[in-house]
């Protein structure tokens, strides 16, 4: 009987520790599934933020309280050219002092900070020039104090370089703009003050001199507003509203030529005008393409003025584009001023103050920003004291 009692005594208890056994590891299966789901979700979710950070159009870093960086989402490995930034302190990251100071500055104070920075021209936030003018960057960083790890200063950079830049265009032309208005505004005043004052009114030759200045002068203010609204039109983005339609290019070329037929009577100025094939027509705002081609012949009139020079105006067709230039004789430019000279009011004054057809600085800048609207490119050539070319590439749609 006590046999068959410890018997059943020891099989409960096997079956029982069976049953535990099963149990327990069941239950541990379970939880490592658990974990293993946590940990996969886990990896999912850092997944998910590191695809939204990478989107973002700005640098991303997380930094811990050491300084050192823990995340770089894609734009701020493009922003120190793919160099390694997990596990590089603030100060090694970025070599130009201005970025790091001021993001260490939050680190440090553990508040919340935005600060411009702007660099010039030699340095980018790697310190290096690799940029074209000044350029300007947004640091905006704040702790994360509902973040699960401790310690956490999130920072944005931003880049606002073009919007700096453009602001900074701006500023210029106004100011730009101011001066050139200025000299004959001051000019007119000058000779209205000697005609109110004098006793200029009761000699006709001397009135009519002065009249005769004033008049001039009020032309270049008239023309240099008109320029000024066109280019503002261009760079608002109205530009890009154009009057697209099939027009004869030569017809369009020979229009110019009449309109400028006294300035070239004047200084003997013979023109040479060819289309090939004959009868070739482009695609675009004829009003743009007859202000295009008016300023690159009048540039070549102004800038040679001491001597009877040959203009020669070809439109061809060469492949998938149309090649149109303009080319001249004459006193070319100088190699130092070439590179800029479809910069706005930027003039080759060696020549400019000779001529009677007076420039705004505006015309080559025009010209550019027309074609570029079209989608074509224009490109600049010459050998001083031989000759000027002006070649504009457009594709044709």
């Amino acid at each position: 009987m006590v046999e068959i009692l410890v018997i059943i005594i020891v099989v409960t208890l096997l079956v029982l520790t069976w049953v535990l056994r099963h149990q327990y590891v069941k239950h541990l299966e379970e939880r490592l599934l658990q974990e293993k789901k946590g940990r996969e979700f886990r990896k999912k979710v850092l997944q998910e933020r590191d695809q939204l950070l990478d989107a973002l159009g700005d640098a991303f870093l997380l930094v811990n309280d050491t300084s050192q960086i823990v995340f770089a989402n894609a734009c701020a490995r493009k922003l120190v050219k793919g160099r390694r930034l997990v596990g590089r302190s603030i100060m090694e990251a970025f070599l130009d002092d201005r970025i790091s100071v001021a993001i260490m500055k939050c680190v440090r104070t553990g508040k919340s900070m935005q600060e411009k920075v702007i660099l010039d021209s030699a340095h980018t936030p790697l310190g290096s020039a690799t940029v074209q003018g000044a350029g300007a960057w947004v640091i905006d960083a704040a702790p994360l104090e509902t973040y699960s790890e401790e310690g956490l200063t999130r920072v944005v950079i931003r880049d606002i370089s073009a919007e700096y830049q453009a602001d900074q265009v701006r500023r210029d032309f106004v100011a730009n703009a101011s001066h050139e208005l200025r000299t004959p505004m001051a000019i007119i005043n000058g000779y209205l003050e000697n005609l109110i004052d004098d006793d200029v009114l009761e000699d006709p030759a001397t009135s009519r001199k002065f009249l005769e200045v004033m008049r001039k002068h009020g032309q270049r203010i008239s023309r240099l507003v008109e320029d000024m609204l066109v280019i503002s039109k261009m760079e608002s983005g109205d530009a890009l509203a154009l009057n697209q339609e099939p027009f004869d290019i030569k017809e369009c070329i020979n229009d110019v030529v009449d309109r400028l037929e006294p300035f070239i009577d004047k200084q003997s100025v013979e023109i040479q005008v060819s289309a090939k094939p004959e009868g070739l027509t482009i695609t675009g705002d004829r009003f743009y393409w007859t202000q295009i081609l008016f300023n690159l012949v009048e540039n070549a009139l102004k800038q040679n003025v001491n001597g009877a020079i040959k203009i020669s105006l070809l439109a061809e067709r060469h492949e998938e584009e149309v090649r149109i230039s303009i080319c001249d004789d004459g006193v070319g430019i100088p190699a130092a001023d070439l590179p800029y000279i479809f910069r706005r009011f930027y003039r080759v004054e060696k020549h400019h103050s000779q001529t009677e057809i007076k420039g705004t600085g505006l015309g080559l800048s025009i010209v550019r920003r027309a074609i570029e609207a079209h989608g074509g490119q224009i490109s600049a050539s010459s050998i001083p004291g031989q000759n000027t070319c002006f070649m504009i590439l457009l594709p044709l749609e």
